[in-house]
């Protein structure tokens, strides 16, 4: 019987085979022979967590959070909407989404409730002020767009999530949306149409370009970046996922930084660490992924690692301390939204009323490449 099957096959993988997947899609691109090792793993961790409550410590923990608190961030004091009144006491008025908006902006979990990516939410929601962007945001409303769940096999959470939040999409009357998170951008373009949930979704890269191609985004020669080499790292669900490669590039080399390339990259790129919920599960064997990267990315010589995903972000931070080259060369990591702010800072008025010229931002193509093939 099936149930047979199942148990056979993950007693022949192994547990921690199954579980050390990051569902990065590397192998699949490499296959000659067009294996779907993916999928299979996902399936086996299904069964293992639906059926036998089979899993590590750290995903178990993971999922008790999610149906606890909503999100996976243990210990967390912000809430989704302490940015929000943050920037209110700043002077900027953070639009909530009423259905009058053209683009409802997903902040996610991690961009509402992590430190390091709030400045990232930020970052954008100014850009989109800047630009004149019709938008809004759920603020409380908003929940995890389900994501970790699924990957984490706890296929009947991730249903839940998803229909709460296309429930609440459709009586918003959302049509389109930004996220800056690749994992919730996946999960909202390619798995909730299997629940009826059809949107229009952009990642903020991707969205950026066009804004900038269009001339709503003015990045200025005097910003300081033109004096700093970046090395972008491509997340695994925009890049090999999703073939999303030229527009982060074309927002990179608008702000003027020099750019240099890790020797792995585009649909070639390595895992960060975070992929397939790992940013929740312990990493206990071997050279830890994010160290590894790390280094790829130092080893460019570069002074700054751009990214565009809030794990990759975490992933980074948390290993630039420990590789001593990007610490004896003070290498700082930044998401392409924050170094657009900073380049176009000087473009704004300034607090007595003059700002310098912009100069014309280079070309960039204004529309995304096809989506590919969704992951499982």
């Amino acid at each position: 019987d099936n149930e047979g099957e199942s148990k056979d096959l993950i007693e022949r993988v192994g547990f921690e085979p199954i579980w050390d997947c990051v569902t990065c899609g590397a192998c699949m691109e490499e296959c000659p022979v067009f294996i779907e090792h993916v999928p299979t793993i996902m399936d086996m961790r299904r069964f293992m967590v639906m059926e036998q409550s089979n899993m590590p410590e750290t995903a178990q923990q993971t999922l008790q959070q999610l149906e606890q608190r909503g999100h996976p961030w243990r210990g967390t004091q912000l809430t989704r909407t302490t940015w929000i009144e943050e920037m209110q006491a700043e002077g900027v008025n953070v639009p909530m989404f009423d259905g009058s908006q053209e683009y409802l902006y997903w902040v996610g979990c991690t961009g509402a409730l992590q430190e390091r990516n709030v400045k990232v939410t930020k970052a954008l929601v100014r850009l989109f002020l800047e630009a004149g962007v019709s938008f809004g945001v759920l603020g409380g409303e908003e929940g995890c767009s389900g994501d970790p769940a699924r990957r984490l096999g706890q296929e009947y959470l991730y249903q839940l999530q998803a229909e709460q939040n296309i429930t609440t999409f459709k009586a918003k009357n959302v049509q389109k949306v930004i996220a800056n998170c690749p994992h919730c951008y996946n999960t909202i373009a390619h798995e909730y149409p299997q629940f009826d949930g059809k949107f229009e979704v952009a990642h903020h890269s991707v969205f950026l370009a066009r804004l900038i191609a269009e001339g709503k985004l003015r990045p200025d020669s005097a910003n300081g970046l033109s004096e700093k080499s970046a090395t972008y790292h491509d997340p695994c669900y925009i890049s090999r996922h999703n073939n999303i490669i030229d527009e982060p590039r074309s927002v990179l080399a608008a702000t003027g930084a020099s750019q240099v390339e890790m020797k792995r990259c585009k649909r070639g790129t390595f895992c960060c660490g975070a992929g397939g919920s790992h940013m929740w599960v312990e990493e206990n064997r071997g050279t830890r992924i994010n160290d590894a990267r790390t280094t790829e990315a130092v080893d460019t010589g570069a002074d700054l690692i751009a990214v565009a995903c809030p794990f990759c972000m975490q992933m980074f931070e948390s290993s630039v301390g420990n590789v001593p080259a990007a610490v004896e060369r003070n290498v700082q990591v930044f998401d392409l939204a924050e170094l657009l702010d900073q380049s176009i800072a000087f473009s704004r008025p300034s607090p007595n009323g003059g700002s310098p010229e912009p100069q014309s931002a280079p070309e960039v193509p204004p529309e995304q490449v096809e989506a590919g093939e969704p992951p499982p």
